[in-house]
């Protein structure tokens, strides 16, 4: 996930490149094209259910919409992720025994990496849209809440509110990577504060 790890993909912009690299080192290939993003996405899932069930008798309401947006944007980033389908292409292409086939392969990556990079209107960042407004709306339930705290909730409004940003600044300035190296490291950075002091109240709740 964006708010986690910072993608390195733009610096192999060809199918050629992602080809060699997934061919060379299968996991490393994996994580450069978002693999992470996925664990990150599936940890989500038991945290967001366990703030769920501590915070539902506050806001029902606003925590059964919050619920359903995360699992919705975590389902809609899973099945749109395309890193196992560029490491079958890569699969492919090593097996191509003609230049036709080649070639075929090779569109059918380029067509992948196209639909990667314009995630601000696919289903790949629609996952970080969805997640970024359902975690704020968790946070700001969690300001009336005694067992999490202010501090808690106001880090977690923050560090969505940033990643809600960087969707805006995807569709406005795709190209900004120096704007992006901002808002993942800021929001990375909070996210894991976040998520830490989450934990623990968690853990406190259980005992």
């Amino acid at each position: 996930m964006k708010l986690l790890f910072l993608p390195s993909g733009h610096n192999l912009p060809s199918v050629l490149g992602y080809f060699t690299l997934l061919q060379t080192n299968k996991i490393i290939g994996l994580i450069d094209f978002y693999l992470l993003e996925v664990i990150a996405y599936i940890l989500f899932i038991p945290m967001f259910l366990a703030i769920y069930f501590a915070l539902r008798r506050l806001n029902e309401s606003y925590m059964v919409i919050a619920i359903f947006m995360a699992f919705l944007g975590i389902a809609i980033f899973l099945s749109t992720n395309n890193s196992f389908s560029m490491l079958n292409l890569s699969n492919q292409y090593v097996t191509a025994t003609t230049e036709a086939q080649k070639f075929i392969i090779l569109a059918a990556g380029q067509a992948l990496l196209v639909n990667t990079g314009q995630r601000a209107f696919g289903g790949f960042n629609m996952g970080l849209l969805l997640i970024s407004v359902a975690g704020i709306v968790m946070s700001t339930v969690m300001l009336r809440s005694n067992n999490f705290g202010n501090k808690t909730a106001y880090v977690g409004i923050l560090a969505f509110a940033i990643s809600l940003a960087e969707y805006v600044r995807m569709i406005l300035l795709p190209a900004e990577l120096t704007i992006l190296l901002i808002f993942a490291i800021l929001s990375g950075v909070l996210l894991m504060i976040w998520l830490i002091m989450v934990g623990r109240s968690l853990i406190k709740l259980s005992n």
